[in-house]
C-alpha cells in the first residue's frame, strides 16, 4: 500500500487540526461526559505493574513513537543534513533557548503567583503543525529554513521533556532508570549490528523488544515515558533508524497525532465570560505568539553573529521572523506540559488547554499569512533547491525500504 500522501507534513498538519477540533466540539456536546469518562477509564487489570489511563496510554505510550520519529530526523540533520558543522547546529540552539526563555518569562510575569506552576508550558513548539504549516505556505523558502525550524521545535522539545522530568516528576525510581540507560546502550550496540534487508529479522525483533522494554523501565521509573522515545532515536545507527522512520512515518503521521490531539483538545469550554478567564489562559495565548516570535528571532540574529556565520548561509530577518511566527504553534508539547502542571486543579487544565488552543492559532493563522506574503519574494530557484531536498528525502525512504 503506497502510503506517500500521509508523510506530507501539509496532510499531517490537516489531520492534526482537524482531530484537535473534532475532540473540542464532541467534548462541548452531550457526548462530552462520556467522552471524559471513557478518557479517565483503565484496563480491568494493570500491565506489568502500569496501570493507566486510557487518555495515557496515548501521551505516556503512543507519542513516544512520534518523539522516536522525530529523534532519528534530527540526528541526520545534525550528522548528513543542514546542521551538520558546530556551527550550523549552534545557531538553532540558541534560537531555541531564546523561545524558551522569553515566553516563561512572560507567562510567569502574566499568570502570577496561582499559576506559577504552568510557566513551562508555552516554552514548546509542535514540530508536526509547524512544519506542515510551512510546506504548505512557504514552498519556495530556502531549505534552511524548514532544517532551523526542526532543530529549534525539536530542541525546545527536548527542553520540554526535560523540563517534565525536572518539575513534574514526583519520585524517580533509580533501579528502573538505571536498566533503563542498559537498555539505551543496547539498543544502540544493536543498532551496529543491523546490515541491511538480508539476515536483519533477529536484529529488527530485538531491537523491538529492547525498545518496549526500555519504555517499560522509564515508564515505571516515574520519569515521563517519551524520553524513551527520545533516546532511543538519537543513538540507533543511521541505517535501521531511517527504515524505522520509514515503516513509523505514517502511523505517527495518520495516528498517533490526530489520536494525540482528540484527546488533548476534548475539553469542555467553561461558561465564563472573556473578562473573567483565569490569567493562566492569557498568559498562555500571549507568550505563546509574542514570546516565540521576539525570542526565537532576537536568538537566531544574535546566534549568527556571535558565531560569524557567513552570510550566504545565514538566515535573513524576514525568514528568521517567519520561524519565529510558526515557533508559536505550542500543541503538542504544550498541551502535554499544561496536563501535567494542572493536574491538581481540573479547572486550570481547561483554560490552560484553550491557552495554548488559541494562541497556537493565533500563531498558525499571523504565521501562515506571513510565509505566504514572504513566499511569493523568491524565486523559482529556490523553489528547484526545495524540489532537490525532496527528492533527497525520496532517495532516504528509497534506499530503507
Amino acid at each position: 500500500m503506497n502510503l506517500s500522501w500521509i508523510r506530507n507534513p501539509q496532510v499531517s498538519a490537516m489531520l492534526l487540526l482537524g482531530a484537535a477540533i473534532l475532540g473540542l466540539i464532541l467534548a462541548n456536546t452531550a457526548l462530552g461526559p462520556g467522552l471524559e469518562a471513557l478518557k479517565g477509564a483503565h484496563l480491568p487489570f494493570t500491565v506489568l505493574g502500569l496501570d493507566l489511563s486510557a487518555a495515557h496510554w496515548v501521551t505516556d505510550g503512543l507519542l513516544v513513537v512520534f518523539f522516536f520519529v522525530v529523534a532519528v530526523e534530527l540526528r541526520y540533520e545534525f550528522t548528513q543534513g543542514e546542521l551538520n558543522s558546530v556551527s550550523k547546529a549552534a545557531v538553532p540552539t540558541i534560537a531555541a533557548l531564546g523561545g524558551v526563555a522569553l515566553p516563561a518569562l512572560i507567562y510567569a510575569a502574566v499568570a502570577g503567583a496561582d499559576g506559577a506552576q504552568g510557566w513551562p508550558i508555552p516554552t514548546a513548539t509542535d514540530i508536526a503543525f509547524a512544519l506542515g504549516v510551512l510546506a504548505l505556505l512557504g514552498k519556495r523558502l530556502p531549505p534552511r529554513v524548514r532544517a532551523l525550524l526542526l532543530a529549534l521545535a525539536v530542541i525546545d522539545d527536548l527542553i520540554g521533556i526535560l523540563f517534565i522530568a525536572v518539575f513534574f516528576t514526583e519520585s524517580v525510581s533509580v533501579p528502573h532508570l538505571g536498566l533503563a540507560a542498559l537498555g539505551v546502550v543496547a539498543f544502540w550496540l544493536l543498532g551496529r549490528l543491523y546490515r541491511g534487508r538480508r539476515g536483519s529479522w533477529p536484529i529488527r525483533i530485538a531491537l523491538l523488544l529492547v525498545a518496549v522494554a526500555t519504555w517499560w523501565l522509564v515508564a515505571m521509573s516515574g520519569i515521563h515515558a517519551t524520553i524513551a522515545g527520545v533516546a532511543l532515536g538519537l543513538v540507533l545507527s543511521p541505517a535501521p533508524a531511517e527504515s524505522a522512520r520509514v515503516k513509523l512515518e505514517p502511523a505517527s503521521n495518520g495516528i498517533v497525532l490526530p489520536l494525540f490531539a482528540f484527546v488533548s483538545a476534548s475539553v469542555a469550554i467553561p461558561q465564563v465570560p472573556l473578562g473573567e478567564l483565569s490569567p493562566v489562559f492569557w498568559a498562555i495565548v500571549i507568550a505563546l505568539p509574542v514570546g516565540k516570535l521576539v525570542g526565537i528571532s532576537i536568538a537566531g540574529l544574535v546566534g549568527q553573529a556571535a558565531l560569524r556565520v557567513p552570510k550566504d548561509a545565514r538566515l535573513r530577518v524576514p525568514e528568521l521572523i517567519g520561524v519565529g511566527l510558526l515557533g508559536g504553534i505550542g500543541f503538542t508539547v504544550s498541551l502535554l506540559m499544561n496536563e501535567l502542571a494542572h493536574r491538581t486543579t481540573p479547572e486550570l487544565i481547561v483554560e490552560g488547554t484553550l491557552g495554548v488552543l488559541t494562541g497556537s492559532l493565533i500563531s498558525a493563522i499571523v504565521g501562515g499569512a506571513y510565509l505566504a506574503v514572504l513566499n511569493r519574494r523568491y524565486p523559482a530557484a529556490d523553489a528547484r533547491e526545495r524540489a532537490a531536498l525532496d527528492t533527497e528525502e525520496q532517495r532516504r525512504r528509497t534506499d530503507a525500504e
